[in-house]
Formats: structure tokens, C-alpha cells, sequence
């Protein structure tokens, strides 16, 4: 390869290099210094609202769907499981405490499915979303 040609090359490749270094550090300044927007969902007390979601319908692989949808949107998903069984018909979001303001909160980001109230002593989470068959009533998508 003649002398000039290698050094084109080089040129090239030198370039190429820096503007790699370039975009790198405009997106580490970007990702470290642009505000964020904070998203979190507070409940009572000022703490974040616990979800626990439930998979109740024959669709494997729902819950964990659902459960990325609330922690986009702020929520904090305590537990994804199954539910007690696979014929749930409808959808519903069930308080956990006397207030319902959580599961309100709950409700209505996810397209506002029915609320139930079931109060209990745990302190696992404050709302426990039961996906049914009806999943095209909730916004998953």
C-alpha cells in the first residue's frame, strides 16, 4: 500500500475516532446534567404507592407487562405473581388500605378498572392490581 494512500487512511480513521469520542461525550452530558422529569407516584404519608400485580388471566407473561407499565409510570411494583387462579373475567384494582386514594391513583393510570376494597395488616403494598381476561380494558400497550 503506497505511503499516501496509508496516510489517508489514517486520516480517516483518526477522524472517525473523534467524532465516536464526540457523540459519546455530548450523550454522558445529556444523560448527567438535562433534568429529569420526576414521575414518582407519592401516596399517604409521602411515600411511594406499592403495587403488587396479579396475573389472573390464561395469558403468560402479562403481569410482568403490566408491572413495567406502573414502574414507568411510577409507581413501585413490589411483586408480580399469579393469582389465585386463571378465570378472572375482569380486571380489577384492589385497595389494601381504608383510604383509596392509592388504588384510585392506580386505577386511573391504568384505565380506570373497577376498585375493590379489601383491607389487610401486611405492609407488602397498598394496591394489588388482578389482571383478567378483559386486558384490553387496561392501557398496557
Amino acid at each position: 500500500m503506497p505511503a499516501r494512500r496509508r496516510a489517508d487512511l489514517g486520516r480517516v480513521l483518526l477522524w472517525t475516532l473523534g467524532a465516536v469520542v464526540a457523540a459519546l461525550v455530548l450523550s454522558w452530558a445529556y444523560a448527567t446534567l438535562w433534568p429529569k422529569k420526576d414521575t414518582t407516584r407519592w401516596g399517604a404519608g409521602g411515600r411511594v404507592i406499592r403495587v403488587q400485580v396479579l396475573n389472573g388471566s390464561r395469558e403468560g407473561g402479562l403481569g410482568a407487562r403490566v408491572a413495567h407499565l406502573l414502574r414507568d409510570g411510577g409507581f413501585q411494583v413490589v411483586e408480580v405473581g399469579n393469582a389465585d387462579r386463571s378465570d378472572y373475567t375482569a380486571s380489577l384494582v384492589v385497595a389494601r388500605r381504608d383510604d383509596l386514594t392509592a388504588a384510585r391513583t392506580v386505577a386511573r393510570y391504568l384505565g380506570n378498572p373497577p376498585i375493590v376494597r379489601q383491607s389487610w395488616a401486611s405492609d407488602v403494598a397498598e394496591v394489588t392490581v388482578v389482571i383478567g381476561s378483559d386486558r384490553s380494558r387496561l392501557r398496557v400497550e
